[in-house]
């Protein structure tokens, strides 16, 4: 039942964290994409409240909660119009892989700061000819035999916020000594590493979070950038892979609940021939039908949420996987039904929805596409043979 009802504790941080986005709001983001700056403030401010380490263990001055809790904040920033795009990958991501597997040093190091916000972690994995594929990232880390320090070389794509990041939680691939295979494996890599060099890359899509690809030419680094254990492989990277899942979907719910918001109030208040566009079915269904599209998503999230801060990494990864194709889904069509019902309104700067067109997309793109979800749904799930 901890899936279907909402305790008191979430009800009453969603009202605290809907109070804080709805102060700062669109408009906020909006300026500082502009001025091409990073939501500082909010970030900050989101942090002296506790929100952003909310799900970080409390002994490293986080809130002790999940990733359930993290997801609520980040979906009712998205809802006020200002989500924060880092929370998927600092707290969520890096945060939680450290929490799990990280050496005490490691920890001391880096939960405090990631909880109070005055450091920031990048995520990065995807590879040009890789994609997400863990299997076939050819980042390679080797020991220097006389120093024992970790040599790494390889290339990043669509890596955000690696500006602002101090350290990027990057994917590589070890040798086996037994067997000769690749085994990934994850390293702290400083912004300021000698041979760490980042590209910006020219996106269509405006965001205050920029997007780099990455090179890393024998950035050298200690033994104890290494974070847990060298042999654990895919146990590790998916205790981050499927919290970014959860919030992705946080992410994708909360713009798209924010577009219904603004299609809502303005279905109410516009009147053409004495009544209200609203009252008219054409109008009012399709609304409707996003809004249940999104509710039923964030069941889905909550799910995914609660079986992984249940221990569940099994169970958490297929429904991480559901819950971030159906998000996605209804992210994107609540966000082109808001823009239709304000017809040539809904283009206009002064509403503000018509740039969210190009943003849902990112939820059915990343961090994983759609059609790989379907894929594992497809042979994980159901049992069918795959197609790759």
């Amino acid at each position: 039942m901890t899936t279907l009802i909402e305790s008191e504790e979430h009800k009453a941080l969603r009202a605290a964290v809907s109070a804080l986005g709805n102060r700062y709001g669109r408009d906020y983001i909006t300026k500082v994409i502009a001025d091409g700056r990073h939501p500082d403030e909010l970030w900050s401010e989101a942090a002296k409240l506790g929100y952003l380490g909310v799900n970080l263990p409390e002994e490293y001055g986080g809130g002790g909660g999940g990733i359930a809790e993290l997801s609520i904040v980040l979906e009712e920033l998205g809802a006020a119009g200002c989500p924060l795009l880092m929370m998927v990958v600092s707290p969520a991501i890096c945060g939680t892989v450290i929490a799990r597997f990280g050496t005490d040093a490691q920890k001391r190091e880096w939960l405090p700061a990631l909880a109070d916000g005055t450091r920031t972690m990048a995520f990065g994995i995807t590879e040009p000819d890789a994609g997400s594929n863990s299997h076939r990232i050819t980042t390679t880390a080797r020991r220097d035999p006389d120093s024992g320090d970790w040599l790494l070389t390889g290339r990043k794509v669509f890596i955000s916020g690696v500006d602002i990041a101090d350290a990027t939680l990057i994917v590589g691939r070890t040798e086996d000594a037994r067997t000769g295979r690749l085994k990934p494996c994850l390293f702290i890599v400083p912004r300021d590493a000698e041979g760490f060099v980042r590209r910006p890359i020219d996106m269509e899509l405006h965001g205050a979070e920029k997007q780099f690809e990455l090179a890393l030419d024998d950035v050298r680094l200690p033994v104890d950038a290494l974070v847990g254990d060298e042999d654990a492989g895919l146990l590790q990277l998916f205790a981050g892979l499927n919290p970014e899942r959860v919030m992705t979907a946080a992410f994708a719910i909360g713009m798209g609940r924010y577009a219904l918001s603004r299609a809502v109030e303005y279905a109410r208040d516009r009147t053409v021939w004495n009544a209200p566009i609203g009252a008219h079915q054409a109008v009012a269904h399709p609304l409707a039908q996003a809004h249940i599209d999104l509710e039923l998503a964030r069941l889905m999230m909550q799910k995914a949420a609660h079986l992984y801060d249940a221990g569940d990494d099994v169970g958490a990864g297929e429904a991480a996987n559901m819950a971030k194709y159906a998000a996605g889904e209804a992210c994107v069509k609540a966000v082109d039904q808001a823009v239709h019902t304000l017809g040539g309104n809904g283009l206009t700067r002064e509403f503000g929805l018509a740039s969210l067109i190009t943003a849902a997309r990112v939820a059915r793109i990343a961090p994983v596409s759609r059609e790989m979800i379907l894929n594992y749904v497809s042979h994980q799930t159901l049992g069918l043979p795959k197609s790759y």
